[in-house]
């Protein structure tokens, strides 16, 4: 077990270090910095591995839940072993977190780039490019919501960083937003339709929806709210008021069994929400701390 200031360090998705990164962090420790940009490109490799591995392989008699475990957890152990590697993307990531904690001044203007690059170093500019574009969209979701997260969290039982991942994976961490048609904000952060027993103001958009294992677009509506607290309360009553998410109420001490149990409860038709969204909890505990 690898050791960064005292903090242990495991399967890219393993957060007991966390703390200790926290409190590290907040001293602007180096190291800890280092550390919480391995996590980073632990988080982002995940991702790519996922992405690479469901282009490439097909459904199966043989593909089950434990099957999908197995693949995501082998994803996690892969990430993390290339992670932290010298010249890769997190010596990238440390230098930005570092410019923001005010440890470092932000270099001069680089010359123009060469008129040609080599295929290799347009495709990690590219990955340089999406990442930062990620991080500095996520990063600002969790901190404006993350008050909101804890006080529902508080009375509801359910994790603030499920909360904030599950509201960042449903709206791209706040750039697709659900809007009214006369263009407000409907602080709809979790993508609740309107069912017949809801009494609110609603909003009719067009979504994809899967249908027998097929994308299709259909004009659904959904509620809207008065802000962005309400949206969370609202969640955490579907939650724990509906029998059909017992399952995931029970869970709350793994990301991978909540998000399992609120697909197979069918709070989403993609057929990898649960993937997609134990993935967008983990960026949210890392951005927490």
């Amino acid at each position: 077990m690898n050791r960064v200031t005292g903090a242990p360090v495991g399967l890219a998705a393993d957060a007991r270090g966390l703390g200790a990164l926290k409190y590290d962090a907040a001293r602007n420790d180096p190291a800890a910095i280092r550390e919480t940009a391995k996590q980073f490109e632990s988080l982002f490799m995940r991702e790519l591995l996922k992405s690479m591995r469901e282009a490439t392989m097909k459904s199966g008699l043989l593909d089950s839940s434990g099957g999908d475990l197995g693949s995501d957890l082998l994803d996690q152990q892969l990430a993390h072993s290339m992670s932290g590697r010298p010249g890769g993307l997190s010596e990238l990531i440390a230098k930005q977190l570092s410019m923001q904690m005010g440890e470092a001044s932000p270099s001069p203007s680089p010359a123009a780039p060469q008129a040609s690059l080599t295929k290799p170093q347009f495709q990690v500019r590219l990955v340089q490019a999406e990442t930062t574009r990620w991080l500095a969209g996520a990063a600002p979701f969790v901190q404006r919501h993350q008050q909101a997260a804890e006080q529902v969290a508080r009375i509801s039982g359910i994790p603030a960083s499920f909360m904030l991942g599950q509201a960042g994976h449903e709206t791209g961490w706040g750039r697709a937003e659900i809007m009214k048609t006369d263009g407000t904000r409907s602080h709809n952060l979790f993508g609740i339709k309107a069912d017949p027993g809801w009494k609110g103001p609603v909003t009719d958009i067009s979504t994809t929806e899967f249908m027998d294992g097929q994308p299709r677009k259909i004009v659904t509506r959904f509620r809207a709210y008065e802000s962005y607290e309400a949206s969370f309360r609202d969640y955490a009553r579907l939650i724990n008021e509906s029998p059909r998410y017992a399952k995931a109420r029970q869970s709350t001490a793994s990301a991978e069994a909540y998000a399992a149990h609120l697909q197979q409860a069918g709070y989403a038709t993609d057929p990898a929400y649960c993937s997609k969204l134990s993935r967008a909890i983990s960026m949210a505990v890392r951005l927490q701390a």
